[in-house]
């Protein structure tokens, strides 16, 4: 009798649980189908000028931010993402907080996929005219005389350390580096979701060092490292810790450089949809075997020693920070460095090197004339080659890249002198950036406030990475992650980042304030430029 009654017992709970889990299922099932996510196609142009003219508000510019819903398929070219990004919709990621963890950002899942969101959207992935043939940097010629064939215009000290030269015209045949030198446009270094950059960076990352030499010029210690490949790259070592801030004493122009500047440079100046600073990467070098070991250089050799506590040293031979109390250290021989691809040969395409309107007195008691000077934009916007053309508008991308990272140091700026004035600047030697996370420096935006201009596809971005989906600092540490050397430590310390978001929210109040001050100057010039019918004008051939 007791053996039926919990055999029946038994029966009827299996049969209850079944039950609880199929009703489960069920509304499962309906709550999926009644909570669609809503499809929104990406703003028209239209919606995109209207909003470049409006006044900047944290929350009024909804339709701008709203994300592709999935970036896990993408096309190899800039006009498949942008037809796939036409065909999606969707809602961005709901903000996670993660317990215990300093400055309360998203974790980097949430943050990668923000950053191909980004990446995705019309605003970058919307492909432009088609470029003309004179606007590329070099040419490959299409045919080469038998006595100029031979490998050995690539001499080198020790010959035997690199590889056969076998290219032809076919960019196959080229090495990573050659490419992005062919890449080369008057208006960018590199295009949009560029094929080759994971081949270029890799090599950076990995490729045996054949050869290391000093830098001549400059006030601090650089070396250039050489590939099998013949490709080269500029190398600068890790000087200071991450979490270093820069004494509040000290002057600008007195600063150390920092390697992790460099690579966050490089990562900023991408997100900014810029892309005119040379690809950089973070390596962990043997500082025997891949320098002192390959140096032909005599006066660096010369300069190796052995620390007290068995670390390997070198100092090298510039005007500042470069002595035995100033001297680079292994760990006891690993050293951090960023290697940032070298642009062409000065040879090949010949750049030009400007004096910044803006520049700093490097005085500890004198002041700029533009820092006494209460029109002193007027007076640069009549002089040449600020009078005409987009250079005016390309100091300002300068302008606003090093606010954001903190870069007091851009005296002078570079450009390729092919493309004559009528080309983007190129944002080199960025090694004092990042230096402070705790004070901003307002006079880097002087620029600016006292032009109240800036061209729109600059101001659309800006205000997009204002935005919770595609929030600056989170794009930036998921950029930041791709890096080899995020294994060992993160680039940028959290507090860092936070400072992005900060400063770019000062940067859209200050266009803002510009925008509402011209609103009541009858006749003023507008303060956003509408780059998208000057490009397609300068791109477009006469006739």
């Amino acid at each position: 009798m007791m053996w039926c009654l919990r055999r029946r017992s038994r029966t009827i709970c299996l049969s209850l649980a079944f039950i609880t889990v199929l009703l489960h299922l069920l509304l499962v099932l309906s709550s999926l189908s009644i909570h669609q996510p809503p499809h929104d196609s990406p703003p028209s142009p239209n919606i995109l000028r209207s909003l470049a003219r409006s006044s900047y508000t944290p929350t009024g510019i909804s339709d701008l931010a709203d994300p592709p819903a999935d970036t896990t398929q993408r096309g190899s070219s800039d006009g498949d993402a942008s037809e796939e990004v036409k065909g999606r919709g969707g809602t961005a990621p709901a903000p996670v907080e993660v317990a215990g963890s300093r400055g309360h950002h998203e974790p980097l899942e949430s943050g990668t996929s923000k950053l191909e969101a980004l990446f995705d959207h019309p605003l970058y992935a919307t492909p432009g005219p088609a470029v003309p043939e004179d606007d590329w940097l070099l040419r490959v010629r299409p045919k080469v005389k038998a006595a100029e064939e031979s490998s050995q215009m690539w001499a080198s000290a020790s010959q035997q350390s690199y590889e056969e030269v076998r290219w032809n015209s076919s960019s196959d045949s080229h090495p990573p580096w050659l490419r992005f030198h062919l890449g080369i446009s008057r208006w960018q270094l590199y295009p949009h979701r560029d094929p080759n950059m994971a081949a270029l960076t890799q090599q950076l990352a990995t490729h045996h060092i054949v050869s290391a030499v000093q830098k001549s010029g400059g006030t601090q210690l650089k070396l250039v490292m050489s590939f099998p490949n013949y490709g080269q790259a500029l190398f600068k070592p890790m000087r200071q810790e991450r979490d270093d801030e820069t004494n509040l004493n000290l002057f600008y122009f007195s600063d150390l450089e920092r390697h992790n500047a460099e690579i966050a440079a490089f990562h900023l100046d991408r997100i900014l949809g810029y892309r005119r600073v040379p690809p950089v990467v973070g390596r962990l070098l043997d500082v025997v075997k891949e320098i002192k070991d390959i140096t032909t250089d005599r006066k660096l050799a010369r300069t190796f020693f052995t620390s007290p506590v068995g670390s390997v040293c070198f100092y090298g031979q510039c005007s500042y920070y470069c002595s035995t109390e100033h001297a680079v250290c292994g760990r006891p021989r690993a050293l951090e460095a960023s290697l940032a691809v070298l642009l062409p040969d000065l040879s090949l395409a010949t750049r030009r090197s400007w004096r910044s309107p803006w520049r700093r007195s490097y005085s500890r008691s004198k002041l700029a004339k533009w820092e006494t000077e209460s029109d002193y934009c007027s007076r640069v916007k009549s002089t040449p080659p600020y009078d005409k053309g987009s250079r005016l508008l390309d100091f300002m991308d300068m302008v606003v890249l090093d606010f954001l990272m903190s870069n007091m140091d851009r005296h002078h700026y570079e450009t390729f002198e092919k493309f004559g004035n009528n080309t983007v600047l190129l944002h080199l030697d960025n090694g004092r950036a990042f230096g402070r996370h705790s004070k901003d420096e307002p006079s880097i935006l002087a620029p600016l406030e006292q032009c109240c201009r800036i061209r729109q596809s600059t101001w659309l971005r800006l205000r997009l990475l204002s935005q919770p989906q595609y929030r600056l600092s989170d794009v930036m540490r998921a950029s930041l992650s791709q890096d080899p050397l995020h294994r060992v430590a993160p680039l940028l310390a959290e507090p860092h980042l936070a400072a992005l978001d900060r400063r770019l929210n000062t940067v859209l109040e200050t266009v803002s304030r510009c925008i509402e001050q011209r609103s009541l100057d009858a006749g003023s010039d507008e303060v956003i430029f509408d780059d998208a019918a000057y490009l397609k004008d300068t791109l477009t051939p006469a006739g």
